[in-house]
């Protein structure tokens, strides 16, 4: 069945007519926008939009850049590289993976991946392939992070031009064993979505024989363009 058949209403077997199981581009028509708020790295905006069948509805949500995150696994020890990171929305300090924005214009998903890496983790990856993409909060947010699989790692310096500050200057890095994280994370002791959704990936790919089918590191990211 082809992209654009519409599936059926809630409630209704969708399985009888095999629809496409995959998101679809799809823009209703803005009347009208108001920037609420404009931030360092994201706006906040109202929109007011228009429905198929002609109504309205009002919707705010945070304009964002979009991110990349990277389970960097070394599979010789079976462990995967992360930081401990003090977020101050949620006052916690997360276990997370190495991620970052994509705030360099012109600069590719992976290279964006490469540099954050770098930054975070101080190490390089010989071989990329793309594990998860996902939208963070897609009620609330425009965000999008694509997660990189990184093997063949090895030691590098941070870019000659990287200053930590702030939370990142607080940060620390370590290798923990991929089970113990997958463990941690089915336990609730691991809240970071690119964390969460990058080790279940993985486990995923892992278990189900896909690891040598993953998509290729510049697959397409249709949400971003």
């Amino acid at each position: 069945m082809p992209f654009g058949v519409a599936w059926p209403k809630v409630g209704t077997d969708w399985r009888k007519d095999s629809p496409v199981i995959a998101d679809s581009e799809m823009r209703w028509r803005v009347r009208s926008r108001e920037v609420l708020g404009v931030g360092r790295v994201s706006s906040f905006v109202e929109d007011v939009v228009e429905t198929p069948s002609g109504a309205t509805m009002t919707r705010q949500f945070t304009l964002h850049p979009g991110a990349v995150g990277i389970v960097a696994w070394d599979e010789e020890r079976d462990a995967v590289a992360v930081v401990r990171q003090y977020r101050h929305p949620v006052g916690m300090e997360l276990v997370e993976i190495p991620a970052g924005l994509l705030d360099l214009e012109g600069e590719s998903f992976v290279d964006a991946a490469a540099r954050e890496l770098a930054e975070e983790s101080e190490l390089a990856a010989e071989r990329w392939e793309v594990l998860v993409d996902l939208c963070t909060s897609p009620g609330a947010s425009e965000e999008s992070v694509r997660i990189f699989l990184a093997r063949g790692l090895s030691a590098t310096p941070r870019p000659a031009d990287f200053v930590l500050e702030g939370e990142e200057a607080e940060m620390t890095s370590a290798f923990v064993p991929r089970a113990e994280l997958v463990d941690a994370v089915l336990a609730g002791a691991c809240q970071s979505p690119t964390l969460v959704a990058g080790m279940l990936a993985l486990e995923t790919a892992r278990l189900s024989g896909r690891l040598d089918a993953l998509r290729p590191a510049d697959a397409p990211w249709p949400i971003r363009g």
